[in-house]
């Protein structure tokens, strides 16, 4: 009996369906039939299926994505639950086996594998910690941005007050950084303001400025969401 291969996926230790169902005898799309019946089961309490089964993909022999699943502990548990004779007894004994192996490997055996443990966590949880200052970095400068501009009026009063306030802070002109914004909107959604402006000027047989054409397109809550991350881009 080939032995099954434990492994980790978002830190949960699981094996492939594929190997359980060699261990069973049982055909793969059959036991993923009885897998899918018990996660419906599961989702219909107040349990999360995915403590038990995760949905995957692999790639057969023709080069094709298929169905499987990994299955955790609780997961062989309760297939197990379900078998009876021989078989179930051994592949009860085999996943026990293979789960109990892979959890003595992470306890540590000796106090340089502790500390080598304890020196990992330090340096994750100052990873996380870094994350997080960052984040609170970003949204404080996003407050304080928001602080400074005048976000009362219509929206396209907003508008203009926000390309004024960037003006300010890249030194450029007015007239530069309406400019540098339609640039970032062609960008974001890949379309060619001013060449719809011209078209809509056409129509109307009259110019607008470009806030009167985003208001009346009715683009402007897209260019204030442009106009608020050409402000908060941190340095």
């Amino acid at each position: 009996m080939k032995p099954l291969t434990v492994f980790r996926c978002d830190g949960k230790f699981v094996v492939d369906s594929r190997e359980v169902g060699v261990m069973v005898d049982k055909r793969h799309d059959n036991l993923i039939r009885d897998i899918e019946g018990y996660v419906q089961i599961i989702a219909s309490s107040n349990l999360r299926a995915l403590d038990f089964f995760i949905p995957y993909n692999y790639t057969d022999s023709q080069g094709k994505r298929r169905p499987c699943y990994l299955i955790t502990r609780r997961g062989c548990d309760m297939v197990a639950n379900k078998m009876t004779g021989e078989k179930g007894v051994l592949f009860t004994a085999e996943y026990v086996t293979r789960f109990e192996e892979m959890e003595k490997k992470l306890q540590p055996q000796t106090i340089e594998d502790l500390i080598i443990m304890q020196a990992e966590s330090v340096k994750q949880l100052k990873k996380q910690v870094g994350v997080v200052t960052d984040e609170l970095t970003t949204v404080k400068h996003r407050v304080d941005n928001l602080d400074l501009t005048n976000i009362e009026g219509t929206p396209r009063q907003r508008l203009n007050a926000m390309i004024r306030k960037y003006a300010n802070q890249q030194g450029v002109t007015y007239k530069t950084a309406w400019q540098e914004f339609t640039k970032s909107y062609n960008t974001a959604y890949r379309m060619n303001l001013k060449r719809r402006k011209a078209n809509e000027e056409a129509v109307l047989l009259k110019r607008l400025t470009m806030p009167e054409f985003l208001e009346a397109s009715g683009y402007i809550e897209d260019a204030i969401r442009v106009a608020d991350k050409m402000l908060n881009q941190v340095s």
